[in-house]
């Protein structure tokens, strides 16, 4: 497919070089022309110096072919307004914007525009490592209305089947991480000890799955 990306800092290089390894053909804009050192010399992709949300800066990059945009310059207003631009003006289907201020990226995403937010991806990231335990968003719908959680549940949950944390927590598993490998179960598979588990649930159904996981069955 074509990409078009806005933004060759070391987020926007980094996509276009593996991009780029992985046979899909690549534009990329950035308003310094020395930001397109770090692509290196092998580099066959696109570059363009320009706004990554002006007319003429886009259907140079071939934004009229693009299958997918993503705009991860340095400024939010910048990407959220590329983004725009790139799905409402050319029907660009995948499209992502990178924003660092956690506030408008909840705005943004619950307006339909899918948005990394840099600084709350970072912070998750660190909690994961630090205090491991309960439940960590690892992926939020366009909506804003659906997730999925990596989940670590209560002890007494362990010898249990699927079914069974399914229907407490009001959620669906999509799959396990057992031993370090992934296992989409079935109903009547039985959680083991050090089971990670993987669901998916409607923000309104956040309250009760959190007591039923952090507490355990019956809770």
């Amino acid at each position: 497919m074509h990409v078009v990306i806005m933004g060759c800092g070391r987020v926007g290089s980094s996509l276009a070089i593996e991009l780029e390894a992985a046979g899909h053909s690549v534009a990329i804009i950035d308003q310094a022309k020395e930001a397109f050192r770090r692509l290196g010399p092998d580099f066959k992709g696109r570059t363009i110096v320009g706004v990554g949300f002006d007319r003429d800066t886009l259907l140079e990059a071939g934004i009229e072919g693009a299958q997918a945009f993503a705009a991860v310059s340095n400024g939010d207003n910048s990407n959220i307004l590329a983004a725009r631009v790139a799905r409402e003006s050319y029907g660009v289907t995948n499209v992502v914007a990178r924003i660092y201020d956690p506030g408008r990226a909840e705005i943004y995403q619950r307006l339909g525009i899918p948005t990394v937010a840099t600084v709350i991806w970072a912070t998750d990231q660190i909690l994961r490592r630090i205090a491991p335990g309960g439940a960590r968003s690892e992926w939020r719908d366009a909506t804003g209305t659906v997730q999925l959680l990596e989940v670590h549940p209560h002890l007494d949950w362990y010898g249990r089947p699927i079914s069974e944390l399914e229907s407490a927590s009001h959620a669906r598993v999509a799959f396990l991480t057992r031993l370090g490998e992934g296992l989409i179960p079935e109903p009547h598979t039985v959680l083991q000890d050090g089971d990670l588990v993987h669901m998916t649930i409607r923000d309104d159904a956040m309250a009760a799955a959190e007591t039923a996981l952090t507490q355990g069955p019956g809770a």
